[in-house]
C-alpha cells in the first residue's frame, strides 16, 4: 500500500537550528539558500541535484518563500548588510541602506 505524503512538515523552524530560520525539514538548508539559487536562475531540479535534496523540499521552500516573501527578503537583506559589515567594518562616511 502506498502512503500518500502531504506538504505539512516539509518546512520547519527550530530556534536551535540556523537561528530559527525556516529550513527544509531534516536538512538544515534554509529557505533563503533555496531562494538564492532561484534568483540565480537555477531550476528546482538543478537546485535539488546541486544540493542533494528531494525535489519536493525545494518546491516547498519556494512555495514558502512566495507565501512569506517580505519576511524572507528582510532576512536576506539583513544577512547581506551583516556580511558587508563583517568584511569591511564600519567605514567612515559609508552608509549601508
Amino acid at each position: 500500500m502506498v502512503i500518500p505524503q502531504t506538504l505539512e512538515g516539509l518546512i520547519t523552524r527550530d530556534p536551535q537550528i540556523r537561528d530559527g530560520r525556516p529550513i527544509i525539514a531534516g536538512t538544515g538548508v534554509t529557505v533563503r539558500t533555496i531562494v538564492g539559487y532561484y534568483k540565480l536562475g537555477y531550476t528546482p531540479e538543478e537546485t535539488a541535484a546541486e544540493m542533494d535534496l528531494h525535489l519536493a523540499g525545494v518546491y516547498a521552500a519556494l512555495a514558502y518563500y512566495h507565501l512569506n516573501r517580505d519576511q524572507i527578503e528582510a532576512d536576506i537583506g539583513a544577512n547581506s548588510e551583516q556580511a558587508v559589515k563583517q568584511e569591511f567594518g564600519d567605514l567612515p562616511g559609508v552608509q549601508i541602506d
